[in-house]
């Protein structure tokens, strides 16, 4: 087998890995903002309720 063969396979793969990674890290990003926003919602809604019922925040 001709090694230029192999050698134009490889780096034919190589955009496709690069667009898949970005997109991998862009996603992985967006994911951990959502659950960190929520996480912090939660918590401002436990003492808004708090609040309400008039005890003391935890």
């Amino acid at each position: 087998m001709d090694v230029q063969i192999l050698w134009d396979a490889l780096l034919a793969l190589v955009p496709p890995v690069a667009v898949g990674g970005v997109f991998w890290v862009m996603m992985r990003g967006i994911l951990r903002a959502d659950s960190k926003e929520r996480t912090v919602y939660q918590k401002m809604e436990a003492e808004m309720r708090a609040e309400r019922e008039g005890a003391p925040k935890p």
